[in-house]
């Protein structure tokens, strides 16, 4: 895999556990408010991190280390991406995936393979508006489908939206309940207008805490848990 960055120890990205986060570079989307802008924008790339060094350090972790996250940009982009991932299970750790849902034939793949634990989904807009929270166009079935995989799956898993006002309403929100109906776990992120891909956002571009409990409280008729982050 291209590893862009690596943080080595997380008591907050894996419920419940303590966990290491692998960043790969590379994203399909540009969603004009994204902040890890050194894994997006090609421009912005820092020099990859060896995997080698990765699993030496994994390796002196095992027993004290949980689980390892991978992250993006997009994993799903990595062509040795279930390589990497069973070569982390063979270890003993616990696995978590994040995705932008855009490319189910691989999460199927690797759900199939039972080689990821947590499965962290991002959802960005209701269908109808997705291309205006991604900046490129994409296929709204292939969304819905990594949708309907991941709630299938075994694994543990939650979806989540950043709530960026200028570009979710009350609507995208009631249709992205009835999309993920039944689901597990939904997270409203709370949204910082600072370091973004576009930097014209500003503080009116972010919902109070007040706002995003009336939409946490729209969703409780959809989905089992909804928290705010």
């Amino acid at each position: 895999m291209i590893i862009g960055g690596f943080q080595k120890f997380s008591l907050i990205d894996y419920p419940g556990k303590i966990c290491a986060i692998i960043f790969t570079q590379g994203c399909n989307f540009r969603c004009p408010y994204c902040y890890n802008i050194e894994l997006v924008l090609p421009e912005h790339f820092q020099t990859a991190i060896p995997e080698e060094e990765i699993f030496s350090f994994l390796k002196k972790r095992k027993g004290k280390l949980d689980a390892v996250e991978i992250t993006g940009g997009e994993p799903t982009l990595q062509p040795d991406l279930i390589k990497t991932i069973e070569k982390i299970k063979k270890m003993g750790f616990l696995v978590k995936l994040d995705t932008n849902g855009s490319n189910p034939k691989i999460l199927e793949k690797i759900i199939n393979l039972h080689i990821v634990d947590y499965f962290a989904m991002d959802i960005k807009n209701s269908p109808e508006n997705y291309e205006k929270s991604v900046g490129v166009p994409i296929e709204p079935e292939k969304i819905k489908k990594s949708i309907r995989l991941i709630m299938k799956s075994k694994a543990d898993y939650e979806f989540r939206t950043t709530m960026v006002k200028s570009l979710i309403k009350k609507e995208d929100i009631i249709r992205i309940g009835k999309l993920i109906k039944g689901a597990k776990l939904y997270a409203l992120q709370s949204f910082n207008p600072s370091k973004t891909l576009l930097g014209n956002f500003t503080e009116k571009d972010t919902y109070s805490h007040e706002e995003l409990k009336y939409f946490l409280n729209l969703l409780d008729k959809y989905v089992e848990k909804v928290i705010i982050r």
